[in-house]
């Protein structure tokens, strides 16, 4: 490992080998009208291929300051209404989703090279919806959500034991219980941009952007 601020870590990292791996083709001529339809296809391809946390994603929101941030959440659902999330509204990315309802999502299977961005206007889902997904969950994800101290300093972590005990209790006594704050998200996409690596660094772009109309493909250089 080499030395920290030295000039070799950047030459090590200028080292390490990309995309030095057979890449699947892709020809944005034959892609789909409706970009949920490509997406699909490549997630699908990624679960085939066995590869790890396929459907793991990064989701962008921005602060009251006009800050970014950033965290990896798990995708519940996607069609042509957009792509779903859940998340607490009291932890700071649904207070941020409440202040500014917009996001973007980043998705990246490495193995194969590739990347989508998605881009738009995010929404609530109906609290049957939410409450359907929160059941779905764990019971210690559940119990957590309960809490609703998510991302607050921890300087105890016995009574953070003791608390998710009591609320664990809460739904061993009541398997039906739901948060009311656990809330069901759908992003809405005006762009949606596939990007496809290439070993001969030729990579292949292609951009959805949504038009009174409907979708438009547009391909984008490299």
């Amino acid at each position: 490992m080499p030395e920290k601020g030295s000039a070799s870590v950047r030459d090590w990292l200028r080292g390490i080998e990309v995309f030095d791996r057979p890449m699947p083709d892709f020809a944005p001529a034959s892609a789909p009208a409706e970009p949920s339809e490509l997406f699909l296809a490549w997630l699908t391809a990624a679960v085939d291929a066995g590869l790890p946390d396929p459907h793991a994603m990064t989701l962008s929101t921005v602060d009251e300051t006009g800050d970014l941030d950033a965290r990896v959440l798990i995708l519940k659902d996607v069609g042509p209404s957009g792509f779903q999330f859940a998340a607490h509204a009291a932890s700071p990315k649904g207070v941020q989703l409440a202040g500014g309802p917009r996001a973007a999502l980043t998705f990246h299977w490495a193995e194969f090279g590739r990347q989508v961005r998605v881009r738009g206007a995010v929404r609530a889902e109906p609290a049957d919806r939410a409450a359907a997904d929160s059941l779905a969950r764990s019971d210690t994800a559940r119990a957590e959500a309960l809490l609703g101290r998510q991302s607050r300093y921890l300087t105890d972590p016995d009574a953070r034991d003791r608390a998710l005990r009591e609320s664990l209790a809460r739904i061993e006594e009541r398997p039906d219980l739901v948060d009311p704050a656990w809330t069901l998200y759908s992003l809405v996409p005006d762009v949606v941009e596939f990007w496809q690596a290439a070993r001969s660094r030729d990579h292949v772009r292609l951009r959805y952007e949504r038009e009174p109309s409907g979708w438009e493909r547009r391909r984008l250089w490299p």
